[in-house]
């Protein structure tokens, strides 16, 4: 089954740290939509919640330099 959430994300400022955390989630087995939103700070995330889960998730944004808010 698939779950959406939307995660505030500190530290994000340029397209570069949109690209880094986009793509350390999109590594994610399971993650299907990983799109952040500069504007906002926030990352749209679809998963499906076999393979992946928000602990995996919220890991590799912070693996990847940010901060999940």
């Amino acid at each position: 089954m698939k779950q959406q959430a939307v995660i505030k994300v500190d530290g994000m400022s340029c397209n570069h740290c949109k690209q880094a955390v986009e793509t350390a989630v999109k590594k994610i087995t399971g993650v299907v939509v990983a799109e952040v939103n500069l504007a906002e700070k926030t990352l749209q995330v679809e998963y499906e919640n076999e393979k992946a889960d928000m602990a995996m998730i919220r890991q590799a944004v912070e693996d990847a330099g940010f901060e999940v808010a």
